[in-house]
């Protein structure tokens, strides 16, 4: 008796640890991090309150993004993908430019996962309602503070980047927008 009390004692130890060991292992840590340096003048835009990056201000950057769930915790914040927005040049997905008016989002690098979720639709559920949104282009987690990112700092890892459409759709008012705790899943 004392040898099966033993036993199963030791195995819900090792399944206490591999739980542990299997969360640890699903945490998304930071990869690096960039020096920001000042924009040259009228090349960082500001549009939606977008921040630009400060000489010398050290910023951190991602490779991985928390796991993906059926309810994925998430920051919405706001974008434009028109020609001459903030969002800098063409989508990644299609290398087109979207309308404000279209249910539209960038994902964190790695929740975009090299493009794997290009031009697929994502739920988004916030303020009490919801909005199918389909996935453009790429917040990206692991550069920033140059040209090719409209001199903006890296973005988090736990960040979708949306259209107007979408915070209109979740019933926001705009002096609301900017940032909020949304979830969001993968549609069927």
């Amino acid at each position: 008796m004392k040898i099966k009390a033993g036993s199963s004692v030791f195995l819900i130890l090792l399944c206490v640890l591999y739980i542990f060991l299997s969360v640890e292992a699903q945490t998304c840590r930071p990869s690096g991090r960039i020096r920001g340096k000042t924009p040259p003048p009228g090349q960082c835009n500001t549009e939606n309150d977008s921040d630009c990056c400060k000489d010398g201000k050290f910023y951190t950057t991602y490779k991985c993004s928390p796991p993906v769930s059926s309810h994925t915790k998430a920051t919405l914040t706001l974008n434009s993908f028109q020609a001459g927005g903030d969002g800098g040049g063409p989508s990644e997905c299609d290398n087109q430019y979207h309308s404000d008016d279209d249910p539209v989002v960038a994902l964190s690098t790695g929740w975009f996962s090299n493009k794997k979720r290009c031009l697929k639709y994502i739920n988004i559920y916030g303020n009490g309602r919801s909005v199918r949104a389909k996935v453009v282009d790429e917040c990206d987690s692991t550069m920033g503070c140059d040209s090719d990112h409209d001199y903006q700092p890296p973005c988090p890892n736990n960040i979708v980047d949306a259209s107007k459409a979408v915070w209109k759709a979740l019933g926001v008012p705009e002096s609301d927008w900017g940032g909020m705790d949304i979830y969001w899943s993968d549609t069927n």
